[in-house]
């Protein structure tokens, strides 16, 4: 809330001019103490009373015009030629510089100029300001001042309804803009009304953006293209790589067609170094890595599918959040997807398969950033969920440095583009951390409170010394390192690179021992089923014996059982078999008398 004081009149157009003057006192009124009332009063005896030591100061505001600065531009055209001679003819200035040379005054003008000319070269070659004294001699430290950085600028969305400063780029000519995207990145989430524009600010201009460039969808991200500082490339949120060139105005001059674009927001877009320099390649969440040519931006010229199972299946690719492409290794890029996998590809691979080199898998989230060192393209760094990892590509099981788990959820990180040993990162908290490898590893050397809203994004500056910063709120805060922090310092280099190749080596050794580790104890796990099933064949063995031991004999016992049973059968039944065998014999003797009376009848 802005307090405003409107003054309607002028102190000296109303009232009556007051006249003061000096004087002695004046006694008006003298009232004497009455002692009978001294009975009603306790005397305070001591008496504690605080006294100011300072001098009391009185608070004066004062409301003043807000200054506006413009920028205005200055044609400057070649002066000093005659009205009669025209500058861009080579001929006539040829023709008037001969007959000048030929005037005596020229000559004496130039004799006198040549004297106070000498004067200064013989200054300068008295004494070499520039000259560098104990050159050979070995540096003493000395003890350096602390880490620190200070706020230049701050760059807020002119718009009412504020967006997310989702990217950030440096003009690559000296770094004088600095190119801005901002979107919302909640899903479906967009407040009605809310502008599609993105900015270009002039550093020295905060209060209005020099550009504005009208995308068709938000821009999510923005990058200038580092050979031609014209040229702007944008990933939209509706997946479309649109392409500006600021001498043409705020409208898009290429657009890519939606058939032919990503399905997703475009996370991640980056100049390719051709010959061209028109060639760029971008990243969405939908899996995909496209190459596009912005002379022919309608459809892509490449496509690789994030596919780690290498089946160039796009329902099992993984999302691209964050880009990483070094000039010196033109053949390889990196990705860092939405589940915490960096994947290695290389581009000339001749088969879809070979495309993917390896993957690094250590973080619980997104990858968020992604960056090779400047100085030892080896050694990347990452940032997502709550730590930032510093990997070599010779230990792909694990990162070799590591931050501590922080409270607040990481969200970009960068490396100094002079410094090895110093990268940055941004946090949820609105905090920026700087770490110094060679300072310590556990805490950051400088940590910096820069707003109260979260931040989304930062850009390093080529020299070093500037940071900006994006937030949840669309303000950019622009900050300033001490020169501890943007100067190369003595030994820098070699002592970085023993650091990393140092925890390179622990992490090979680790890895070995771990890999023997899990050997022994798959050998013991291999030998424990062993015994295990010699055990249980054992177990069985008895249990089987025992089982068939008791079947035996139960067949045995049943077997005699049926024998005894079939020997008393016999025994009972013996007496009435040899009864039945009289019987029947004498049976037997009475038919064979009744045949033989039979046949004595027949013959008689």
């Amino acid at each position: 809330m802005e307090i405003v004081y409107v003054y309607l009149k002028k102190r000296s157009e109303f009232g009556k001019q007051c006249n003061f003057s000096d004087r002695p006192a004046d006694l008006n009124v003298d009232i004497l103490p009455n002692p009978k009332l001294a009975a009603q009063f306790v005397e305070r005896n001591p008496v504690d009373m605080g006294i100011q030591c300072s001098v009391s100061m009185s608070e004066h505001e004062a409301n003043t015009e807000r200054f506006e600065m413009e920028t205005r531009g200055v044609n400057h055209i070649e002066g000093g030629w005659p009205k009669d001679v025209n500058p861009l003819e080579l001929e006539q200035t040829i023709r008037f510089r001969k007959k000048v040379e030929k005037d005596e005054n020229y000559i004496n003008t130039i004799t006198q100029l040549g004297v106070i000319m000498e004067h200064c070269i013989k200054q300068n070659n008295a004494i070499d300001i520039y000259e560098e004294y104990f050159d050979d001699e070995e540096e003493v430290e000395v003890t350096e001042e602390a880490s620190s950085a200070k706020t230049i600028n701050v760059f807020r969305d002119p718009q009412e309804i504020k967006r997310t400063a989702t990217h950030l780029s440096w003009h690559p000519d000296g770094n004088r803009k600095l190119a801005v995207a901002y979107s919302c990145l909640d899903f479906q989430r967009a407040p009605m009304g809310m502008s599609h524009d993105s900015y270009v600010w002039d550093l020295e201009n905060p209060n209005r953006p020099e550009m504005a460039l009208k995308p068709s969808s938000p821009l999510v991200t923005v990058e200038y293209n580092p050979k031609d500082s014209h040229v702007i490339l944008g990933g939209c949120y509706n997946g479309q790589i649109a392409c500006w060139d600021t001498r043409k105005g705020s409208l898009v001059a290429e657009l890519s067609t939606i058939e032919f674009s990503h399905r997703d927001p475009v996370y991640g877009s980056i100049w390719l170094q051709s010959k061209t320099g028109t060639e760029c390649f971008s990243a969405s969440t939908d899996g995909q890595v496209m190459w596009w040519d912005i002379r022919k931006i309608s459809e892509p010229t490449e496509v690789v599918i994030l596919d780690i199972t290498k089946k160039e299946q796009l329902e099992n690719a993984l999302g691209a959040i964050s880009l990483e492409f070094e000039s010196t290794l033109p053949t390889k890029f990196m990705v860092g997807t939405e589940q915490g996998i960096v994947i290695s590809c290389n581009r000339k691979a001749k088969t879809p398969a070979e495309k993917i080199v390896c993957t690094f898998s250590g973080h619980h989230g997104p990858i968020y950033a992604l960056q090779r060192n400047p100085f030892y393209p080896k050694n990347f760094l990452t940032v997502g969920d709550w730590t930032a990892r510093i990997w070599s590509e010779d230990s792909r099981e694990s990162s070799i440095m590591w931050t501590k788990y922080h409270m607040a959820y990481l969200t970009d990180g960068a490396w100094s583009p002079v410094r090895p040993a110093v990268f940055f990162t941004t946090k949820m908290d609105g905090t920026l951390d700087i770490w110094d490898v060679m300072f310590k590893h556990s805490d950051p050397a400088l940590s910096l409170k820069v707003c109260d809203e979260a931040l989304f994004c930062l850009r390093v500056q080529d020299n070093g010394c500037l940071i900006a910063c994006g937030s949840q709120r669309g303000t950019t805060t622009l900050l300033e390192v001490s020169s501890g922090l943007s100067t190369l310092q003595r030994n820098e280099k070699n002592i970085a690179s023993s650091i990393f190749e140092r925890e390179t080596r622990r992490e090979k050794i680790l890895e070995a021992r771990q890999k023997e580790m899990r050997l022994k104890e798959k050998g013991k796990a291999e030998g424990k089923d062993e015994d295990q099933r010699d055990e249980e064949l054992a177990t069985n063995l008895e249990e089987m014996v025992a089982k068939a031991e008791k079947e035996f004999f139960d067949i045995i016992f049943a077997e005699l059982k049926k024998e005894e049973a079939e020997a008393l059968e016999k025994k009972a039944k013996a007496p009435k078999k040899l009864s039945l065998e009289a019987d029947e014999e004498e049976e037997e003797g009475e038919e064979a008398g009744e045949e033989e009376g039979s046949d004595e009848e027949k013959s008689a």
